[in-house]
């Protein structure tokens, strides 16, 4: 299928790894230009190296923390003077501790809600007008199915997750009159170094084996494993691209059917 990024210029924010590197890669391999960013120089640096084999467009790495609003200003006006304009936003960046209430600390829920929440929100102020005055864009946000399915061992996110679907659904009703659209994607559990440092968690908090935690995971998901990164990549770059032209505040889930409530009680019991 025909995707139409050739020459597309897309921003992508946690690009350095996870699900965010593999959205990238995808993208160079259809002929879009990308601009990546995250906190870690090092890890970027290898990135736009593996990304620029993937494809033959122009790969930029520009270093920013999503946390700091004059970061995020002057990432985006790099990735703007670098590319010439910003065409798609998708946004990567950000995780949330997981853990019980009892055990959660106000710091953890700050780090969940500036970064994983806010740094969404800061990316989208930033990028939105410049889309508005172009008349076109696509933003696709990596949120995740917490917002949408809670957990109680996962409540940090789901309030993050559950705010950036909200805020997305409102994005796309303000600025889809100007050729802009706002999706989010969704997945459960996906095969990344984030989910290998969650089932850690899991287990310390549940008092059980990380193997534990991960068959807990894989036996809520009806297709019996869980999700690659490559396979959240494919949503997002279809959703990014003029294929997905009509669909417009859509929060679409990628996570094998996953009952959460059949993971609590497993790991209650």
């Amino acid at each position: 299928m025909e995707l139409g990024l050739g020459g597309k210029n897309v921003l992508i924010t946690g690009g350095s790894k996870g699900i965010g590197k593999a959205t990238a890669m995808l993208f160079a391999e259809e002929g879009a230009n990308v601009a990546i960013t995250a906190r870690t120089p090092a890890l970027l640096e290898s990135a736009t190296a593996e990304i620029s084999e993937a494809g033959s467009g122009r790969v930029v790495s520009l270093p920013g923390d999503m946390t700091n609003w004059e970061d995020v200003r002057r990432v985006v006006d790099e990735a703007i003077s670098e590319l010439g304009s910003i065409d798609i936003l998708v946004t990567c960046a950000g995780s949330s501790p997981g853990g019980l209430i009892e055990e959660l600390t106000e710091e953890d829920w700050d780090s969940s809600l500036s970064l994983k929440f806010m740094g969404y929100v800061r990316a989208m102020k930033a990028v939105l007008p410049h889309m508005r005055e172009r008349g076109s864009g696509s933003v696709v946000l990596v949120v995740g199915n917490d917002g949408l399915k809670p957990t109680f061992w996962e409540t940090t996110a789901g309030a993050a997750n559950a705010a950036g679907i909200n805020v997305a659904s409102s994005m796309a009703e303000q600025y889809g009159p100007h050729g802009v659209r706002v999706n989010t994607v969704n997945p459960g559990p996906v095969d990344t170094d984030r989910w290998d440092g969650l089932e850690k968690a899991m287990a310390r908090d549940m008092g059980i084996t990380q193997d534990q935690a991960h068959e807990f995971a894989v036996s809520s998901i009806p297709l019996g494993r869980i999700a690659r990164a490559d396979e959240v990549a494919d949503l997002v770059v279809f959703l990014a691209s003029e294929r997905a032209s009509f669909i417009n505040g859509a929060h679409v889930v990628i996570d094998g059917a996953q009952r959460k409530a059949k993971m609590d009680r497993d790991t209650r019991e």
